[in-house]
């Protein structure tokens, strides 16, 4: 049978302080209690560990070495103790959203955490296989909230999407598009381009972070969210709005969640931050700056 680590605290704060009645006024527990305990891990090390007399509990040599390793287990726990509640003291917060509208709260992530002392968060990719009563995300923000299940949904923004491309790549009817690949693409506004100008595409990519920079850089058009496109000064519209493609946003929690502090708070901050934001996700940011088709 081992030894708890309980009764090797309780055995260093009866060793330093020299006897139960000290260590009984250091702890609030009973010095008869203290007693039995530590008569309790003798029994259990098979050791002797006190001297008993009228002077006090003064260590037998046994005690004595089992002194010098609980020290350093003390040690050992005390800087465990200190690197946890440094590393993970402040609570935590996953958000799962599509690659752009992670782009988005990366851009404006003061909004959403004050930093050391507040909230820490992470941005998770938002897949067609995001299990929310597996607890993949703390929170999800998609546009197909969940039909069965115990969820709070809270609808939010209109997202509306549009063609960009760089300001010096013309409006000739023959200029290129870029893509995401085809085995990639898994909302309809990122498969538009392809079903509509597969022999046209010069470009594509299994990042959207890439797509990004190629549209930015000139190689070609493509579609993206209004709120990053016309968030975007070297980037131009390169046709209306498109209807079909615009969808709503929902803010979706684990019933179960949404009382605890963190998520709540959060759930408020993004709530705030999509509706200070509602113009640029509906596209009404840039309205009748489209170069042409």
């Amino acid at each position: 049978m081992e030894a708890s680590w309980d009764d090797l605290k309780l055995f260093l704060i009866v060793a330093e302080g020299g006897g139960l009645s000290a260590a009984s006024a250091r702890t609030g527990i009973s010095a008869p209690t203290i007693g039995r305990r530590m008569l309790a891990l003798e029994r259990t090390m098979n050791r002797i560990l006190f001297e008993r007399s009228r002077r006090g509990y003064e260590l037998a040599a046994d005690g004595i070495c089992l002194l010098e390793r609980v020290r350093e287990m003390a040690t050992i726990s005390g800087a465990i103790t200190q690197w946890h509640s440094g590393a993970f003291g402040d609570p935590f917060v996953g958000i799962a959203g599509d690659s752009w509208l992670a782009m988005f709260l990366a851009q404006r992530n003061k909004a959403l955490s004050h930093g050391p002392g507040d909230i820490r968060f992470c941005c998770f990719d938002a897949h067609e296989g995001l299990n929310m009563s597996n607890r993949d995300s703390d929170i999800a923000i998609i546009s197909n909230p969940p039909q069965t299940g115990n969820f709070a949904v809270r609808p939010s923004v209109h997202v509306a999407y549009a063609v960009y491309q760089a300001q010096d790549l013309g409006e000739d009817a023959d200029r290129p598009w870029v893509s995401l690949g085809k085995e990639d693409a898994r909302f309809a506004s990122e498969r538009w381009v392809y079903e509509r100008h597969d022999l046209e595409i010069y470009g594509w990519t299994n990042s959207p972070h890439v797509l990004f920079q190629m549209i930015k850089a000139g190689q070609g058009r493509s579609v993206l969210p209004c709120f990053l496109g016309d968030a975007a000064p070297e980037l131009i519209r390169a046709s209306d709005v498109i209807e079909e493609l615009t969808v709503r946003l929902h803010l979706v929690v684990n019933d179960d969640d949404r009382h605890r502090p963190e998520i709540r708070t959060m759930i408020e901050r993004l709530s705030r931050l999509l509706e200070d934001n509602r113009a640029l996700f509906a596209g009404e940011c840039r309205a009748g700056l489209s170069t042409g088709r």
